[in-house]
C-alpha cells in the first residue's frame, strides 16, 4: 500500500504487528511512550521488554515518544495500546484525525467509560466508521515472532477496504479475511479474554478436560447472545475463526495471560497479587468490569461473566462460584 503506516503502542502485540507490517512496507513510524526503551531499541535491534527474539532493522523505523509526531506523518495508525493505558494514550492527541485510517489492535474497551475503542474514537475524534478498522482473531504475539502460521480478521465497514487493509498483514505466515462486522468483532475480543480467566481458574480448581469443553461452548453462546442484543450483522459466524478461533486460543494457549491470570486466583492469589506477579496486562480484568456494566442496560444471560465478576470484583469464593456455575451450564 502507497501509505505511510504507524504502530501506535510499545507492548509485545505492538511488535508483533510491527514485525509482521515491516514484511510488506518499506519503513514505519513507531510511537513509544519511553525515550529509553526506544534507544535501547535502536542501539539493539530489539524491543527491550517484549519479544526479544525478533530483530528489526531499525534504519527502516521512525521512533518517536511524542504521538502527536507520529500522528502528523502517517496515514494509517495501527493503535496497540493496552487498555487500561490507551485512553490516557489517546488524550495526549492534539493532531486532527482528518483523513486518517485507524486499526485498533486493542483487544479490550475504553476503561470506566465502557465503550468500544472504535466508538470512542468516531465520537471523540470524528472518525468516519468507514475509516476505522479493527485486527481480530487467533494471533498471539510470541508465535508471529516464531513467525508461526497464523489468520487475522480484518473488520471494517466498508467490505472492499477490509480487503485493502488485510494487505498490510498477509504474509507467508499470516493470512488475512475480510468482515464487516466490526463491533461483534469486537465484543469477541473483549469477551474471550473474561473465558480465559474462567478457563484458567477451572484448571486450578482441577476441573477437568470434560468440563472445560463445556464452560467453552457456553463461552461462545453468551458472546454470540450478548453481540445479537447489541446489534446483528449478516456476516456474523460466531464459529468462525475470529470468535471461536479466538476464544479458543485464549483459554487453551501456554502463551494466554488471561488464562494465567485465572490460575492464579484459583490458586489463592488475590487480584492484586496476582496482577503485581505477572507484570503483564490481563486485559480480561478490565473487560469483566466493562462487560458486567454494559449488560446492567441489556441484561443478556452471561452466567459465566457473572461468576467471573463475582470472584473478582465482589470478592466471592471463586470454589462456591464455579460450584454453582456448574448447576446453570449444559
Amino acid at each position: 500500500m502507497d501509505k505511510r503506516v504507524a504502530i501506535l503502542g510499545g507492548g509485545s502485540w505492538a511488535t508483533a504487528l510491527a514485525k509482521i507490517v515491516m514484511l510488506n512496507q518499506e519503513h514505519i513510524n513507531w510511537y513509544m511512550r519511553k525515550q529509553l526503551t526506544i534507544n535501547e531499541f535502536q542501539a539493539t535491534g530489539k524491543n527491550p521488554g517484549y519479544l526479544t527474539n525478533a530483530k528489526f532493522d531499525v534504519s527502516r523505523i521512525t521512533f518517536s515518544a511524542n504521538i502527536n509526531t507520529v500522528i502528523k506523518s502517517s496515514d494509517i495508525l495501527i493503535l496497540a495500546i493496552p487498555s487500561p493505558y490507551v485512553l490516557q494514550s489517546l488524550k495526549k492527541i492534539r493532531t486532527k484525525l482528518t483523513g486518517k485510517t485507524i486499526i485498533s489492535a486493542v483487544k479490550g474497551m475504553i476503561p470506566t467509560e465502557n465503550v468500544l475503542i472504535t466508538d470512542y474514537l468516531h465520537e471523540h475524534f470524528d472518525v468516519p466508521m468507514n475509516k476505522l478498522a479493527i485486527i481480530a482473531g487467533p494471533c498471539h504475539a510470541e508465535e508471529i515472532a516464531l513467525e508461526r502460521l497464523s489468520y487475522l480478521t480484518i473488520g471494517c465497514s466498508d467490505a472492499a477496504y477490509a480487503k485493502e487493509l488485510g494487505m498490510l498483514f498477509d504474509t507467508d505466515f499470516v493470512r488475512t479475511t475480510p468482515s464487516t462486522d466490526v463491533n461483534g468483532l469486537e465484543y469477541s475480543s473483549v469477551m474471550k479474554n473474561i473465558y480465559a480467566i474462567a478457563a484458567g481458574l477451572c484448571h486450578s480448581l482441577r476441573y477437568g478436560d470434560n468440563f472445560q469443553a463445556v464452560l467453552i461452548s457456553n463461552a461462545i453462546q453468551e458472546i454470540q447472545r450478548f453481540a445479537d442484543a447489541l446489534g446483528k450483522d449478516e456476516q456474523r459466524d460466531i464459529n468462525a475463526s475470529g470468535y471461536l478461533g479466538d476464544v479458543l486460543v485464549t483459554c487453551y494457549s501456554k502463551f494466554s495471560r488471561n488464562r494465567q491470570f485465572g490460575q492464579m486466583i484459583g490458586m489463592g492469589y488475590s487480584v492484586k497479587a496476582a496482577q503485581m506477579e505477572m507484570e503483564m496486562v490481563a486485559e480480561g480484568y478490565y473487560g469483566t468490569q466493562a462487560i458486567h456494566a454494559l449488560n446492567e442496560k441489556v441484561h443478556v444471560n452471561l452466567p459465566i461473566v457473572d461468576a467471573i465478576y463475582d470472584i473478582l470484583f465482589n470478592h466471592h469464593s471463586p470454589t462456591i462460584v464455579v460450584k454453582e456455575l456448574t448447576q446453570k451450564l449444559q
